[in-house]
């Protein structure tokens, strides 16, 4: 099975390639904006370092968020324009559970954190387990004194991951037990690895029904992002 992930959900971009579970290409790009400018010339790339054309892929799968509300719109739209226009199935994964999968851990617990701006982080608590992590805590939008609160009532041992270098300095400070760690950002090829069970199950959705998780309205409503035209794509 060869699979394209996209993941635009927070300030690094980043596109996969994956055959039979091995990554085979990637690109990455760090900025808060101009995802929509990195990512289709980056998929081309991708291609074109693997060999591939795009009536090779068998499914794409994206990051559905919490993040950044025009990252998370280039690429859903993006990712439904090309699974559409290929014929194949998407799936959505989260980028809290992206991050939670890659946290570098044995035992302790972790929290995941996607800095959503306005004085908010999306959170998600995970238990470790063999391979990877399993959903403990739902996820869920809180302040930064809400998050303080959710840490201090906690003693076990922690691992913060993901966005944890944009709370403010009295969240982390003085926390017994509670670390901060890698990853910062979810990345495309963790989305297809948290993907790939529910794809050899067939488990897929029609493009259109794949949602963004916002968790809050958008400050403004934009119209969908297109493909550029030319390369593979054109």
């Amino acid at each position: 099975m060869k699979v394209l992930g996209i993941d635009t959900a927070t300030n690094l971009s980043s596109v996969a390639l994956m055959e039979s579970r091995q990554l085979v290409a990637s690109a990455a790009r760090m900025g808060a904006r101009g995802h929509d400018g990195f990512l289709i010339p980056a998929v081309d790339f991708c291609f074109d370092q693997a060999g591939w054309r795009p009536e090779d892929l068998d499914a794409v799968v994206v990051d559905v968020g919490p993040g950044l509300f025009t990252g998370l719109r280039v690429g859903i739209a993006s990712a439904q324009g090309m699974a559409t226009m290929l014929g194949v199935p998407i799936l959505g994964v989260s980028s809290l559970d992206a991050l939670a999968l890659r946290a570098t851990t044995r035992h302790r617990y972790i929290w995941s954190v996607v800095d959503v701006r306005r004085g908010e982080v999306a959170v998600a608590g995970y238990l470790p387990v063999p391979g990877g992590a399993a959903l403990d805590a739902l996820p869920e939008l809180v302040d930064y004194k809400q998050f303080r609160g959710i840490l201090e009532s906690d003693d076990r041992q922690i691992l913060v991951v993901g966005d944890w270098k944009a709370l403010p300095g009295f969240v982390l400070r003085g926390l017994r037990g509670v670390v901060t760690g890698i990853p910062r950002y979810p990345a495309a090829e963790a989305l297809i690895e948290l993907a790939w069970p529910k794809a050899e199950r067939g488990e897929f959705y029609h493009p259109n029904e794949v949602r963004p998780l916002y968790m809050r309205e958008p400050d403004v409503t934009l119209g969908s992002a297109h493909l550029r035209e030319g390369g593979l794509w054109e």
